[in-house]
């Protein structure tokens, strides 16, 4: 060989070298490179949703680089135990027939992911075991302590497993706030004191970060949520006593408590010393799931208007937590669709796309505005013309408006739990005449809010029949079920100050709400399924047995 080939020979292997150290180096996550993670969100119990986001494929296109698998689908249900105990799940038993039907079902999925790509996630609750297990080394008051010698060496076992019998998995979602076991007639789940640092939170991330990131360099993203995202003390103390690691991000719902609007934004973002990913929820559980427009994006980024007057020196918006603390900030994890029980099902999904959609481009390119973003969903997706981008913004903007003063007000004067799902409770609203009036008067500003919304979905010009109609029709949607919402509240506070004449006058307004949202479907084929006045599940004092106890007493 000659001089000069040898040396051609060598910078063509440093290029291939460099070329592929810097595949490794973007591989990894950083903020340069955030994960933008989605995942759908299931009912428990139910059939598993029928949607597009299902598809890794589409996820990617939308510009996300991961997908969350749901709870039941995770490979904690799936593995065999077998490095530990055959008899846990001994082969022919109807678990072990069911945990191998789990792994296939898993190993497909990830094998979708895989060819595009995307990085594959599990969520996980913890702690959970099969119930044979639990039973054969006598657990059961055990099993829910990371400080357990036996549990910790099982919950070690467990990753192994994981990680061995999956090896697709880049990562696992770890959650301790609740535990579902829906879906999981084989398994038992518990945690002991979740709330408490010092005793579980430390211990169970130490466990994990050793296993999944020092031992297997694999990724480690662990829940706040119903655990320590509330008390600042509690997330410092986690802080301080776990030393980040490359692989360790800590998950945050982008506000406190739970996916309410009028909640405040998050304390803890931006604190501490661990990389921080926002979860936020496309299609809202509280807010209809996706039923009609509500454009919750750019709150999200830029702040909702409620936060204007809370926290003023604190962080409230992801925007400012990535101006001010970039060094935390790891991405952005979406629930395009799911949350919560039962309906309403949605057939377009128009609305949690553009939550979706603006939150993914903008997780990976947080220089741009999300203004800037969503006039390219305007018009890379929904093909509209200037104009008409216009309006569309309009609308958008103007449903988080409508949503947050007819669902609660900007300052809360309402418990946020009256209504969720497709069930409606009895108007909690706070004492206070000041606040009440205030209340009542935002249903009002609601409702012309809503009224503007249909103006606008009629006035503009969709790309299609189907799309005009869905937009029209959801926009409706929004528009008669607040009209409920607002009868209801006022007629609680007639109720509240004996006032017979202005009951009667509610109910009236009620009935007719009613019945005016319930002929949508007639002329609106791809609306959702409906609220129902019935509906009981975690309605503590269901608002249609409430008014028809008033129409007897007055």
């Amino acid at each position: 060989m000659s001089n000069l080939s040898f040396k051609k020979s060598i910078i063509l292997s440093i290029i291939v070298l460099l070329s592929f150290l810097g595949t490794q180096v973007s591989a990894q996550n950083t903020k340069e490179n955030p994960l933008i993670l989605d995942m759908v969100h299931h009912n428990p119990g139910e059939a598993p949703y029928k949607t597009k986001y299902n598809n890794p494929a589409t996820i990617k296109e939308m510009g996300y680089n991961g997908k969350v698998y749901f709870l039941f689908e995770s490979p904690a249900l799936a593995i065999n135990w077998e490095s530990v105990d055959k008899d846990i799940l001994p082969k022919g038993s109807d678990d072990r027939k069911w945990v191998d039907e789990k792994a296939n079902q898993i190993k497909k999925m990830h094998e979708a992911s895989k060819a595009q790509g995307m990085a594959i996630y599990a969520m996980s609750d913890l702690v959970l075991f099969p119930k044979r297990l639990i039973e054969k080394y006598a657990m059961q008051e055990t099993f829910g302590d990371p400080n357990n010698p036996l549990t910790e060496k099982l919950i070690r076992a467990q990753i192994n497993e994981m990680f061995d019998q999956f090896p697709d998995l880049d990562g696992l979602v770890v959650r301790i706030g609740e535990t579902y076991l829906h879906d999981a007639p084989y398994h038992k789940g518990a945690i002991d004191d979740k709330t408490d640092p010092e005793k579980t939170i430390v211990p169970l991330i130490k466990i994990l970060k050793e296993e999944i990131c020092i031992k297997r360099d694999k990724q480690l993203i662990f829940r706040t949520w119903g655990a320590f995202d509330r008390e600042m003390d509690d997330y410092m103390a986690v802080s301080d006593e776990i030393e980040p690691h490359k692989k360790l991000i800590i998950s945050i719902k982008h506000v406190e408590g739970d996916f309410h609007r009028s909640n405040e934004f998050s304390k803890v973002i931006g604190q501490g010393r661990h990389r921080q990913i926002i979860e936020v929820q496309s299609a809202r559980e509280y807010e209809g799931k996706g039923a009609y427009p509500n454009y919750i994006a750019n709150g999200v980024i830029n702040g909702f208007e409620e936060h204007v007057s809370m926290r003023e020196e604190r962080i409230n918006s992801i925007q400012e937590f990535v101006d001010t603390k970039p060094e935390l900030y790891a991405g952005v994890w979406t629930w395009s669709r799911g949350g919560g029980w039962e309906g309403p099902y949605i057939k377009d999904e128009l609305w949690c796309d553009l939550n979706s959609w603006v939150m993914a481009q903008w997780g990976q390119n947080t220089d741009k505005t999300e203004e800037f973003i969503f006039n390219r969903y305007a018009t890379e997706r929904l093909h509209l013309k200037a104009d008409d981008v216009a309006k569309f913004r309009k609308l958008c903007l103007l449903s988080a408006e409508a949503v947050v003063r007819g669902r609660n007000s900007t300052y809360r004067d309402m418990n946020p739990w009256w209504t969720r799902d497709q069930g409606i409770a009895w108007p909690m609203v706070v004492k206070g005449e000041l606040e009440q009036k205030r209340n009542l008067a935002q249903k009002d500003e609601s409702i012309k809010k809503w009224k503007q919304i249909v103006k606008l979905a009629k006035s503009i010009d969709w790309k299609n029949d189907e799309t005009k109609n869905h937009a029209i029709g959801s926009s409706e949607y929004g528009l008669g079920l607040f009209q409920i919402y607002r009868s209801l509240v006022y007629m609680k506070y007639a109720d509240d100050h004996d006032d017979a004449k202005g009951v009667k006058k509610w109910i009236k307004a009620y009935d007719k709400a009613w019945a005016d949202y319930n002929k949508l479907a007639e002329e609106y084929s791809t609306i959702a399924t409906l609220y129902t006045e019935d509906y009981k599940r975690h309605i503590a004092n269901n608002a249609g047995i409430k008014v028809n106890k008033l129409r007897k007493e007055n």
